[in-house]
């Protein structure tokens, strides 16, 4: 029998008992839309998570204050205490190699007014390398100059969303707004960033020189002069990474006199480790899901072989006559195995659509990030090929070696 032959022989037998036949793909149309939409899914995430960290920085530090214990032992936060001065970012800056960017700042939230708009908002007071750090670029306007930084300018650079509230759709450049109860002029407006890693609108940030912050919005915080709340830096190279804390660590225990033994009055994030944090979470996020997926085919496989089990065994006299008239072992277990692959294919091609819908469906109704592309969906065909051939192929040779005159006899 050539290829033809066999295939509508498969067509004509599965026709026979079509409501068995559609029952019997209902377990691989659930096992494949469950691979695409599980794969989606993950990828998805994946993907999302990605966009977060690299929000972040995969090639930065951030050093913040406290860290350390006061009195009795008792741990100190960072909101009790200031360690870290512009004097320290100056060392950095000369004495640790690797170095790319760093920059001091300050932080504070603010009541911002123009005319009858207003709104609350958070102020960064910033050095000039702050910009490059965080990935902030000027849309309009010049933005700060070195007089600016060195004699604490009142000038101001507005975020996204705190333009818009203020001025609409005009730029707002040269006008007067006030921050509390301070004037200041607006040099520049930033590039929209939108949402941030943690959820928080990036553009809702106004920037000033860090002396004016110091001078002019810190108000009654009594900072102690030069202090900084935080100091981030950038690496050139992020296998620099780990080294540059070393350094950082040593040099800022040395500057404050910590001695062996005692705790660090300071605290070091290292992106690099958020980044591997997050890729073995997604990993294993992955596997789950793709395990879940496969769990789903191989009982729809399992289905595939019962139903055909079934088959053989009431086809049997059939099976008999078709080796009577010259029928071969091999055309049997072609036939049977044709069945099987038959069925699991059309389930397959259902399976690819439910699925793509699903995943559809699941980013829309359940605000899941999904990521749907080309390779999700071969690779979904190719499992559900897999799945005839596999479960199929142990009842086909059952069928072939049956004996055509035991089969005969069969009622």
């Amino acid at each position: 029998m050539n290829f033809l032959e066999i295939l509508r022989t498969a067509i004509f037998a599965l026709r026979g008992n079509w409501l068995r036949s559609a029952l019997t793909s209902l377990g691989v149309i659930i096992g494949i839309a469950a691979v695409i939409v599980m794969v989606s899914v993950g990828q998805g995430t994946q993907a999302e998570i990605d966009k977060m960290v690299s929000g972040l920085g995969s090639q930065r530090l951030d050093i913040s204050p406290g860290g350390g214990r006061g009195p009795g032992g008792a741990r100190m936060s960072s909101s009790s205490f200031f360690t870290l001065t512009e004097e320290d970012v100056d060392a950095i800056r000369t004495e640790v190699q690797n170095v790319q960017f760093v920059a001091g700042s300050l932080r504070g939230n603010t009541q911002v007014v123009f005319a009858e708009n207003n709104g609350s908002t958070s102020w960064q007071g910033v050095q000039p390398e702050y910009f490059d750090i965080n990935s902030w670029e000027l849309v309009q306007g010049d933005g700060f100059t070195a007089q600016d930084y060195g004699s604490a300018g009142k000038v101001v650079i507005l975020g996204e969303t705190v333009r818009r509230t203020l001025f609409g759709e005009d730029s707002g450049i040269g006008q007067t707004i006030r921050l509390g109860r301070v004037p200041f002029t607006v040099a520049g407006t930033l590039k929209p960033k939108g949402q941030g890693g943690w959820g928080q609108d990036q553009d809702d940030v106004v920037m000033v020189p860090m002396e004016t912050a110091r001078r002019r919005l810190m108000g009654s915080m009594g900072l102690p002069p030069g202090t900084v709340m935080q100091i981030a830096l950038t690496v050139t190279d992020p296998k620099d990474l780990d080294y540059v804390q070393g350094e950082v660590e040593a040099l800022l225990r040395q500057r404050h006199k910590i001695q062996p033994g005692e705790e660090d009055d300071f605290s070091v994030r290292n992106i690099s480790q958020i980044v591997a944090t997050r890729t073995a979470t997604t990993n294993l996020m992955s596997k789950l899901l793709g395990a879940v997926a496969g769990i789903c085919l191989v009982i729809g496989g399992i289905g595939i072989m019962n139903i055909m089990l079934v088959s053989v065994t009431e086809r049997i006299r059939e099976i008999g006559l078709r080796m009577a008239v010259g029928a071969g072992p091999r055309d049997i277990r072609r036939q049977f195995l044709a069945e099987a692959m038959l069925i699991s294919l059309i389930g397959g091609v259902i399976g690819i659509a439910f699925g793509v819908v699903g995943a559809l469906v699941f980013s829309k109704i359940g605000q899941l990030p999904v990521e749907l592309n080309t390779k999700v969906v071969l690779l979904a065909a190719t499992f559900s090929i897999c799945t005839g051939l596999f479960f199929g192929y142990y009842p086909a040779r059952k069928a072939s070696l049956l004996d055509p005159i035991e089969a005969l006899r069969s009622q």
